[in-house]
């Protein structure tokens, strides 16, 4: 395969003299950040039309996985889209494999990276050569297995090794944990990757389970240099993993490293680790801060890094704009090895078992004051509407359930509540309540329970009744989906998120008897090879002029002016989101867009612990991690996630932001004092009118 090296015909990177210090190794173009969500294939072939012109080793690779959904489909067996996506997105990365004869990877297949979903992809792939007009297709298909056998995992807790919760927050690992789960996978290094590459060398698809984001990613760039983790304790190999890690941990998301986040991106590889980020959208570009801001998406903390084997270090990582204002080099990360450090290598456990079934019903509740009554000077009290009295009301419900369920088992019953504090702003209702909707949600030992605790809970809040009710007819608008009550099926939770050290070798690919190795291969070739459908004489060729665009003017912009005094944290930040990291934290990021501002909040500590805490309502205790990443121009804290008062994972029961997205509201509110707001007419140079 022309993207691939000749065993003997690429000379290993540690060899290379320093003088040829930024020859690249390798090129990577990933279309979109999770295989399924679909992408533009003409931006994607203008890329590898330029890069296979070159005799630099090209690959596509891809994401496919996450715990970001929640724990349903280690629990259920489900992917993370439906299969048609898979075929769509695999059929047009199918052509393009052909077409441009570079090999395609992607990990975690299927979302959950289990052995099964591996197989199905098998499918997908043996469908789409079966297909018509595809008799040419010829696939040498690696597929490599992730999942660890539950005896092997009772086995190492009961012999007491290392089994650590990955998270502060995480439950102590037991027997039922490990018992109940329906499946445990783990996520792989790079080396069982670099071993299927190395004894396949002329592979076309590498189909891998579950796998730490970056892993394909490393292991492509490590096979294309012909490099292996040896020697690993020299700043110059530090460097060279480092720099292999940071850029599959940019990639692996795809175009979000961009400015606007746009789906796809590609990488440059160079010898001594330095590598440069380009988007695949001509429209968008890479800058040093929109690359250096994504170290702090979805992580704990945005300096260390850990992952199977060791941690990669960005406290020194260095980010520089290229000439064409599109492009961002990197350079400066360092990967330490555990075995450096005198530790065991470990991989981090994946699981999840069902804990129950669930169904629910929506409405909305609209009872509220008039604006006659509003008007008179009548006291809230008075007022007794049913929307300023929900909570009582819904716990009303609950004991009404509590007294007429009849079967055996548990069960749990709660709302969602949305609304409840909004005001109108409709011209004649300026400042009522308004519109209030409601999500009941039941957790039951049995799905017939479930189903049976939320019609008695509807028909409760259908027709209860509450102080001052004037609507006897009902206090409920529902029939949203034209069902009574939804079915959700079996609720799941993790019962499996931790880091188990490995023995020696243990992380390796399985070869032959005596080895070690927990990982799995096979090897397929797919396809039928028939000679290409007859172009009468002319052969099709790939060029970068064949997918040239006409050129797209960047315009670099500045931030924009200050048209007004900032009253809160949301007025003078660039970006200011949340999101999950893991399925058990949740972490904020704050963004500025220039130096200035950036140092002024940082020296003039307005974003203190105790603050910050108050803010996001928990203790400060519980922040797990707290700071500024100057490189990034950026502050972040990350918290425990919890729901209903208590630390949980992401996805269970009663979960309403599995991506944790729309936590950071305590912060955007937060208060500017009279004295920040003056230091900060300083810095922008603002004057008065």
């Amino acid at each position: 395969m022309a993207g691939l090296p000749s065993p003997t015909g690429y000379e290993d990177v540690r060899n290379v003299p320093k003088r040829d210090a930024l020859m690249p190794i390798c090129q990577i173009v990933t279309p979109i950040g999770m295989l399924g969500y679909g992408f533009n294939q003409h931006h994607t072939a203008s890329l590898l039309a330029k890069n296979t012109s070159t005799d630099v080793p090209t690959a596509i690779i891809l994401d496919s996985g996450s715990t970001d959904g929640g724990p349903s489909k280690l629990a259920n067996g489900k992917m993370t889209q439906p299969r048609s996506s898979y075929v769509r997105d695999l059929t047009k990365l199918i052509d393009l494999v052909v077409r441009f004869n570079v090999p395609l990877i992607f990990s975690s297949a299927g979302g959950d990276g289990s052995d099964e979903h591996v197989r199905e992809m098998l499918g997908v792939v043996e469908e789409i050569t079966a297909r018509e007009g595809n008799e040419h297709y010829k696939l040498k298909t690696i597929a490599v297995f992730s999942e660890i056998p539950k005896t092997l995992v009772l086995e190492r807790l009961h012999s007491g090794a290392s089994i650590t919760g990955c998270g502060t927050t995480v439950p102590v690992l037991t027997d039922e944990d490990i018992n109940s789960a329906t499946k445990i996978v783990s996520q792989m290094g790079p080396e069982p990757l670099i071993d299927a590459m190395r004894q396949n060398q002329d592979f076309d698809m590498l189909i891998a389970g579950r796998a730490y984001d970056p892993s394909p990613y490393v292991a492509f760039a490590a096979f294309a240099s012909k490099t292996w983790p040896e020697d690993t304790a020299t700043l110059a190999s530090q460097r060279l993993w480092g720099g292999f890690t940071h850029m599959g941990k940019i990639l692996e998301c795809g175009g979000i490293c961009a400015t606007p986040k746009s789906a796809g991106a590609g990488a440059t590889v160079y010898a001594d680790g330095t590598f440069d980020i380009t988007p695949l959208d001509p429209e968008a570009r890479c800058t040093p801060i929109s690359v250096s801001a994504h170290t702090l998406y979805e992580k704990s903390r945005p300096d260390l890094l850990y992952g199977p084997g060791g941690w990669l270090d960005l406290s020194k990582s260095e980010y520089a704009q290229l000439e064409d204002q599109r492009t961002c080099r990197v350079k400066g990360g360092q990967f330490t090895f555990s075995t450096d450090a005198g530790l065991k290598y470990q991989v981090k456990l994946e699981a999840a078992t069902v804990d129950g079934y669930r169904a629910m019903f929506l409405g909305s509740i609209k009872d509220r004051e008039s604006s006659y009554h509003s008007c008179l000077s009548i006291s809230d009290s008075e007022l007794t509407i049913l929307t300023r009295q929900i909570d009582a009301f819904l716990g009303s419900v609950k004991g009404y359930v509590k007294s007429q369920v009849s079967i055996k088992g548990t069960w749990d019953l709660d709302f969602h509540i949305y609304g409840k504090d909004a005001a109108s702003s409709l011209p004649d209702h300026i400042g009522e309540a308004s519109e209030v909707f409601l999500v009941a949600e039941a957790l039951g030992s049995s799905q017939e329970l479930a189903t049976s605790v939320t019609h008695t809970a509807k028909v409760a809040t259908i027709h209860g009744p509450y102080s001052g009710q004037k609507a006897t007819s009902g206090n409920l608008a529902h029939g949203v989906g034209g069902k009574a009550v939804f079915e959700s099926g079996p609720s799941s939770r993790f019962c499996v998120y931790h880091l188990m050290a490995l023995e020696e070798g243990e992380e390796r690919l399985r070869a032959g008897e005596g080895s070690k190795g927990l990982f799995t291969q096979t090897v397929t070739v797919i396809g039928k090879g028939e000679p290409a459908p007859s172009t009468d004489g002319i052969v099709p060729t790939a060029s970068p002029a064949q997918y040239a665009k006409k050129d797209t003017k960047i315009i670099v912009k500045g931030p924009e002016d200050a048209r007004s005094l900032p009253t809160t944290l949301s007025d003078i930040s660039r970006v200011l989101r949340s999101k999950n990291a893991g399925p058990y934290e949740i972490t904020f990021d704050i963004m500025f867009d220039t130096d200035g501002l950036y140092r002024l909040v940082k020296t003039s500590d307005i974003l203190n612990r105790t603050t910050v805490a108050k803010l996001l309502e928990v203790g400060e205790e519980d922040i797990i991690w707290i700071g500024f990443f100057d490189q990034a121009r950026a502050f972040k804290v990350t918290i425990p996630r919890f729901s209903r008062g208590k630390p949980v994972a992401g996805g269970g029961f009663m979960e309403n932001d599995i991506h944790g997205s729309q936590k950071y509201m305590g912060l955007s509110y937060m208060k500017l004092e009279e004295g920040f707001v003056n230091e900060w007419k300083r810095v922008v140079g603002w004057v008065e009118e």
